[in-house]
């Protein structure tokens, strides 16, 4: 009797150790990292020969930045696309949230370089090293915003057209 007890909680035990693994491996794959540092970013794109995907936001006041956020940015099938296509990277403009000097002087520098009017704006894009090894030149593959004209409830599936249209009119180039 007691060796089936054993038995039986050496079962549920591994029973309940792999539940838990699985657990953690489906949260890894629904969650997403953003960076912060572009040159972090950059090296993971390298590394995993990713594109870059930088959100230009105003986190705490843009009202269209929120909605794209949960609209999109939230989803399943976003989150399941940007896992598996690019390396994000947030590039953040708010107004009641303190951020480092660097990291608003690294902020504006892209917004500048991009020529960002309007928030939210998405840039795809990758960095290379130029020939004189100290800078860097921007390979654009296109911008995206708000996904316009979609059907309400699926933001998301235009959006994500939008983004693989980009994709593949790089591939066609």
């Amino acid at each position: 009797m007691k060796r089936m007890k054993l038995v039986l909680m050496s079962a549920l035990l591994f029973v309940s150790l792999a539940c838990a693994a699985q657990s953690d491996t489906l949260k890894k794959e629904s969650q997403l990292v953003w960076y912060t540092d572009i040159m972090k970013a950059n090296e993971v794109s390298v590394a995993t020969h990713k594109p870059l995907f930088a959100l230009f936001t105003g986190s705490d006041w843009c009202g269209w930045c929120k909605r794209l956020q949960s609209t999109v940015l939230s989803k399943p099938a976003f989150i399941e696309w940007a896992n598996k296509n690019v390396v994000l990277v947030e590039l953040d403009f708010p107004r009641s949230k303190a951020q480092s000097p660097e990291l608003m002087q690294q902020n504006q520098g892209l917004q500048q370089a991009f020529k960002v009017q309007g928030y939210p704006t998405i840039w795809v894009f990758n960095l290379s090293k130029n020939s004189d090894g100290q800078r860097y030149d921007i390979n654009a593959l296109g911008s995206l915003g708000y996904p316009q004209g979609a059907e309400q409830g699926k933001e998301e599936v235009k959006f994500l057209q939008d983004a693989n249209a980009l994709f593949e009119k790089k591939e066609t180039k």
